[in-house]
């Protein structure tokens, strides 16, 4: 159950940047952003759908993310989301931020006790 609870917290603040850095490789639709985070993540990271349509919608009105209608691989109709200039933009300026976050952590975690 905390591992559960981990990963929630964990993406309340971090999905945004999760989404943005999976669609530096090219345009997805929604479940292919999801699974390509749970792979990446060795199935650490789950994004549900109740979590990840809102953050794609939120991220498509702040013009970091574009999308549009097309055919599936599976030959269904599939919103697909692209990064856009200005989401280029947001996702240097949050993985600075989680950089400097990550090393403040290392450096109170493995500080002597």
């Amino acid at each position: 159950m905390a591992t559960d609870r981990i990963r929630v917290d964990l993406l309340q603040g971090t999905l945004d940047l999760l989404i943005l850095r999976t669609l530096v490789f090219g345009p997805s639709h929604g479940h292919a952003i999801a699974k390509h985070i749970r792979s990446v993540s060795e199935d650490v990271l789950h994004v549900e759908s109740g979590s990840l349509y809102p953050a794609l919608h939120r991220l498509e009105g702040q013009g970091w993310i574009a999308a549009e209608w097309q055919i599936s691989e599976k030959g269904k109709r599939a919103k697909y989301y692209e990064l856009t200039r200005a989401g280029r933009k947001q996702l240097h300026a949050e993985q600075s931020k989680w950089a400097q976050l990550s090393i403040a952590m290392a450096r109170i975690l493995g500080g002597a006790e």
